[in-house]
């Protein structure tokens, strides 16, 4: 057996507390994916980040959830590259990272990090898939905001936005985990991203994230689901700033209050790329430990 520190991050958070916590191991080039996958399940959080060198970025990041492998994930990139400047390993302003489908550029403003994301792509959902999501949630449609729809977007990961018409519903959902399981399935989602209007006049929607077919009850921070929101919110006509500021943790059990902020690049053409960013900070390390004889 051998000792893997596993460094705590916690990206996206708000006001010195909060945040979503995620696991960093530095140096991983010699892990192979099952002990990834085995580091990260001994670890416990939504996503545990393997940072290790790269032919075409200044880093490579491999993504792992408990129980499996995922292509993105945003406040794991925020929370190590945070770290990785706290750490004086990064000295300018700029940085990239390689993940399993290319290179994604990162930069710094202060202490906050920004990830870039793709243009958004917008995918419809099948009549009957709606009314599965109300009973994935404990909804009704009457829960639902007006003028807006149930769709998926992808901006690197594909989420099911879902709006709903007030924090109180927000707070209300009782998830069916094996519904939204089931439909994250079906349509290749990472999960479910219900939002309603803030109450916090510092952002523009409150949200709350399930994954639960990444082994993901919920989530306090979720960057790659905040882009498209941004994007959704945007293409509906709610918010015309490029500046969109998500808060996100305030309705789990236990309360993690999170602050997310994207920002748009628009073109005439449309959105054409996105930066979502935050803040992150070191709240532990934890030793785990796993089996040399799985070593390449």
């Amino acid at each position: 057996m051998k000792n893997i520190d596993v460094h705590i991050i916690n990206a996206f958070e708000c006001q010195n507390n909060g945040g979503n916590p995620a696991g960093v191991v530095l140096n991983a080039d010699g892990l192979t994916a099952k002990q990834k996958l085995e580091i990260a399940g001994q670890v416990g959080l939504s996503e545990t980040a393997f940072v290790s060198e790269s032919a075409m970025a200044d880093y490579k990041l491999d993504f792992f959830t408990p129980t499996k492998q995922i292509a993105h994930c945003g406040h794991a990139t925020i929370a190590t590259f945070t770290y990785l400047k706290q750490e004086g390993k990064i000295k300018g302003d700029s940085s990239s990272k390689e993940t399993v489908d290319g290179v994604r550029q990162i930069y710094f403003e202060g202490a906050s990090a920004f990830m870039e994301q793709d243009a958004p792509k917008y995918i419809p959902v099948l009549p009957e898939d709606k009314e599965s999501t109300l009973l994935a949630l404990g909804l009704d449609k009457q829960d639902l905001l007006p003028g807006f729809d149930i769709e998926i977007v992808n901006t690197g990961n594909s989420f099911l936005i879902v709006p709903v018409k007030s924090e109180n519903v927000l707070k209300s959902i009782s998830a069916r985990q094996e519904v939204i399981e089931s439909l994250s399935e079906k349509y290749g989602l990472i999960g479910f991203y219900v939002y309603s209007p803030s109450e916090d006049a510092a952002a523009h929607a409150t949200s709350r994230m399930f994954a639960p077919f990444y082994g993901i009850e919920e989530e306090a921070a979720t960057g790659m689901a905040a882009g498209p929101l941004a994007c959704y919110l945007h293409h509906y006509g709610a918010v015309q700033a490029e500046e969109v500021v998500i808060s996100q943790g305030k309705h789990m059990t236990p309360p993690s209050p999170s602050m997310i902020t994207v920002r748009l690049k628009i073109t005439a053409q449309g959105i054409e790329k996105l930066y979502a960013g935050g803040r992150g900070y070191v709240s532990g390390v934890k030793t785990v430990l796993v089996d040399r004889n799985e070593d390449k």
